[in-house]
């Protein structure tokens, strides 16, 4: 019965295909980044490139990006970059956005589109000084100074999401915690952030993929071979005058496994976070 009814209208019909031809030419590289993975780059060479049918199917790929690729060395420097940049960032952000939602100061109102306006700055225009400032302060080269890099710049919107989110926290709350002699940083910890979980749960799988995933930054502040992430030791798998572009394609598959796991993990409250704000005035 349904299907009939969805089925009824010819514009409905025409936007199901549309839909599904949008679905299929967006899976299209993916699918192709699967079928290269487990090919020769002879069998790609001699077929006419990518697209063409495989001939014959490799399960080496992944070893060989996995030891001469050096991904099992840049994976976890990935993590050791990613995780404390998360944690940082929500920590700050969300103390941030706690203060600008609760409170009422002479410069609330500034501060807070200094944060909106710095997630309009392209950052391209900040590499030069973020640089140079890096390396005048001992940081280049380090994780550390990567860290706070990511946590700076990560800050803004963290900051404007989490306070857009917090004032929606009906306010006889915390007033009732504070007749009680809650302090404010109790407040914060035990009644702000347990509510505001889901839009926790969404930032952090936003900005783990895009901490994880980032290249620029890694390959502007890191030197050495040793401490880059995966994104940037990918680059090492690129030979001078050709490619062995099957052994590529496995090592950037093996390095979205982290990614897809975490939002699968946090999919639930990412999708929970997205859409509660939407129905609360």
């Amino acid at each position: 019965m349904t299907t009939r009814k969805f089925f009824s209208s010819p514009w409905r019909t025409l936007g199901f295909v549309a839909l599904l031809l949008v679905t299929f030419i967006w899976l299209v590289p993916l699918l192709t980044a699967l079928v290269t993975a487990f090919r020769s780059n002879d069998d790609i060479m001699l077929q006419g490139g990518p697209f063409s049918l495989p001939r014959e199917i490799v399960l080496t790929n992944f070893q060989t990006a996995w030891e001469r690729g050096g991904l099992s060395r840049y994976l976890p420097n990935s993590f050791i970059i990613t995780l404390p940049s998360l944690l940082l960032t929500l920590f700050l952000s969300s103390l941030s956005a706690y203060a600008l939602a609760r409170f009422r100061f002479r410069g609330n109102r500034l501060i807070f589109f200094l944060y909106v306006g710095g997630t309009l700055l392209p950052f391209q225009v900040l590499m030069l000084p973020v640089f140079r400032l890096t390396d005048a302060l001992g940081l280049y080269d380090t994780f550390a100074g990567l860290i706070a890099i990511h946590t700076a710049f990560q800050l803004g919107f963290c900051t404007f999401l989490l306070r857009n989110y917090m004032r929606t926290v009906p306010g006889e709350i915390m007033e009732a915690a504070r007749i009680d002699g809650c302090g404010e940083f109790r407040i914060w910890w035990q009644i702000m952030m347990p509510l505001t979980m889901p839009a926790i749960a969404a930032l952090a799988t936003l900005e783990f993929t895009w901490i994880f995933n980032d290249y620029l930054w890694a390959i502007v502040l890191l030197r050495n071979d040793a401490l880059k992430p995966v994104t940037a030791g990918l680059a090492t798998l690129q030979g001078q005058y050709i490619m062995d572009w099957t052994v590529i394609v496995a090592g950037a598959l093996l390095a979205t496994v982290p990614t897809i796991f975490v939002f699968l993990f946090l999919q639930r409250y990412f999708i929970e976070g997205l859409t509660l704000g939407a129905t609360k005035g």
